[in-house]
């Protein structure tokens, strides 16, 4: 079988994860430190904070929004439940939102008209690593006084206009969960626009304690004034971010030329039942999913793995769950149709020649079946 995805985990991590696993330290530490320093070279923002997942990531950041008890969260349903759970933990609505289906990405267009005086917030998701349309959404925001989070768990790496993801919204999480381009086994990143919602985070991620500032006595904190959370990263995780971020730029070039390869491959052979999605040229997506557009999609399904080939919707619209029955609508059309047509198919680091060829055969053979 070729697997959807590959864990990328480097025998180069042996010898200094098992250093910090003997060093007597393994909690938040100095290798923490290090890789939030990588990490905000690496993302041109000098406000990164490591945290233990990427959900840590997004509920943080909707508590520095200030979204609280019934207030709204214009959000896509096209994407993983970790990406709207928070919204629910924080006692708050998600507002669905409906998305271009030649992208997967929540549309701008129809943001505006979902808007109440109860709304707070926007979360736009970068479906498969392909970034969303953040002008248009960043010039709504600002209109209406809402902030801005970017949900960009598949996208670590991804550029908008020029500028890597990670420095045009209010807040951006990255998720380094197990078969991201990354991983720190699991973890996540919040990047933040402002000093103040840095600082806050800061404390908030380990329960609103201080831990920079002098203490008298050890594990005894001063005044704790903001009740937080437990979403801090350990060294342990960290050391293993360290070694995987020299990794980071080879894993990018090639999912990309994996993607270039099957963007060639389905022009020229004239697939016509599977259809790629449609990428503008004013972005660069880290194509941690390379996603298809499928007629008879639950037939592909069957048809590529009983030949050897995994293939997955990767992601469901959250909006078919009971947690989200009375936030229900009918008139998502842009939603209807992606998820009723949408299929990725291995694009991941480790695949082969050999592996992209036969895939693409399949897919030919796929076509010519009636």
């Amino acid at each position: 079988m070729i697997n959807l995805f590959c864990v990328h985990m480097p025998a180069s991590v042996d010898e200094p994860l098992l250093e910090t696993l003997h060093s007597g330290w393994i909690g938040q530490g100095i290798k923490v430190d290090k890789f939030e320093d990588e990490l905000k070279e690496r993302l041109k923002n000098p406000h990164v904070l490591t945290l233990n997942n990427g959900t840590a990531g997004l509920h943080l950041a909707l508590r520095l929004a200030g979204i609280g008890h019934e207030d709204e969260v214009i959000t896509t349903p096209m994407t993983c439940l970790a990406t709207n759970m928070p919204i629910l933990a924080c006692g708050a609505f998600p507002v669905w939102t409906d998305i271009d289906p030649a992208t997967g990405n929540i549309d701008p267009a129809k943001i505006e008209e979902n808007i109440t005086v109860k709304t707070k917030a926007i979360i736009c998701m970068h479906f498969g690593g392909y970034p969303c349309d953040l002008d248009e959404i960043n010039q709504t925001a600002r209109e209406h006084n809402l902030r801005v989070i970017e949900d960009a768990a598949h996208a670590l790496g991804a550029e908008y206009k020029g500028n890597p993801i990670g420095t045009h919204s209010d807040f951006v999480m990255f998720s380094l969960q197990a078969i991201k381009h990354i991983s720190t086994i699991d973890g996540g990143l919040l990047c933040c626009k402002e000093e103040q919602d840095y600082r806050l985070g800061k404390l908030l991620r380990w329960y609103g304690i201080d831990r920079e500032a002098d203490k008298i006595e050890l594990r005894c904190e001063g005044d704790v004034k903001n009740w937080g959370y437990k979403y801090h990263m350990s060294d342990v995780m960290a050391v293993i971010g360290i070694e995987q971020l020299k990794y980071l730029d080879g894993i990018l070039a090639k999912h990309r030329k994996n993607a270039a390869y099957y963007d060639v491959e389905f022009e020229a052979r004239q697939i016509k039942r599977c259809k790629p999605l449609k990428y503008r040229n004013d972005r660069l997506s880290a194509y941690w999913l390379y996603t298809l557009l499928v007629d008879d999609r639950d037939e592909f399904v069957k048809f590529m793995r009983n030949n050897g080939v995994g293939v997955s919707r990767a992601h469901a619209r959250n909006d078919i769950h009971s947690c989200f029955d009375k936030f229900k609508r009918d008139d998502l059309l842009g939603v209807d149709y992606f998820d009723s047509h949408q299929v990725a198919i291995p694009i991941h680091w480790g695949l082969t020649d050999d592996d992209k060829s036969f895939i693409m055969n399949k897919i030919e053979e796929f076509e010519g079946i009636k």
